[in-house]
């Protein structure tokens, strides 16, 4: 079953229509909009902000639920001058500056933290526009980075979040593909000219919304 998790990107996107289902789960309920062949989960659920999500619980709704594999969209900030904002990107490895969230609190366990290669390459078939390959990397938040942070970030990832590394990795000790599609809403803090703030983003989203939803159905058809 494929699950889709949607957060700012898909915030003025129509969504499916979907019954809306609270799972429990050991670490707490989680908000899940289901189908047949589809659930999706919108991450900022109740208005969290990123460090504020519960991802353990997030993610093990989506696996109790039947999901097998995931295709998460992530907004993100470009690390790079050639990757502009409005553009998309196809991570294929990721990086976390910030304590990632685990399902193996009681055990010794190690899981490949790997994307899956079979999904990825099905995005770049479905998404023609999208750069297949890059590196995501994850901060804390709530804050945007310091101008120093994103020069050193810059020279080991592409994009710059505060979601996808941790549902990934989530993803992979519960034995779910995942795959990610970033939308770049704008350049790092200290690469491009506009004063970055919350609501820039939100506005970024909202002058894409089409074509995230035209992806989002585009995804759904042929994937679910």
């Amino acid at each position: 079953m494929l699950g889709i998790i949607g957060g700012t990107s898909l915030l003025f996107s129509t969504l499916p229509q979907l019954a809306k289902k609270t799972v429990a789960t050991p670490f707490g309920p989680a908000d899940l909009l289901c189908g047949r062949d589809l659930v999706m989960l919108m991450r900022h659920q109740n208005n969290r902000p990123p460090h504020r999500i519960n991802y353990r619980a997030n993610l093990a709704a989506m696996a109790i639920a039947g999901v097998t594999r995931i295709v998460a969209f992530g907004s993100t900030g470009s690390l790079k001058q050639e990757i502009a904002p409005g553009s998309l990107l196809i991570p294929t490895d990721y990086v976390s500056m910030t304590d990632i969230p685990s399902i193996h609190d009681h055990a010794i366990e190690h899981v490949r933290p790997e994307l899956s290669e079979r999904l990825a390459k099905k995005l770049k078939e479905l998404v023609p526009s999208a750069r297949y390959g890059g590196v995501y990397v994850q901060t804390r938040g709530p804050r945007i980075e310091t101008i120093a942070e994103v020069e050193a970030l810059a020279k080991i990832a592409d994009v710059v979040g505060m979601t996808v590394a941790s549902e990934a990795t989530l993803a992979r000790e519960l034995g779910i593909e995942f795959a990610a599609l970033c939308t770049i809403e704008n350049y790092a803090n200290g690469l491009g000219k506009e004063v970055l703030t919350y609501e820039h983003m939100v506005s970024v989203s909202r002058q894409h919304k089409d074509r995230t939803e035209e992806i989002m159905n585009t995804i759904i058809a042929h994937m679910s």
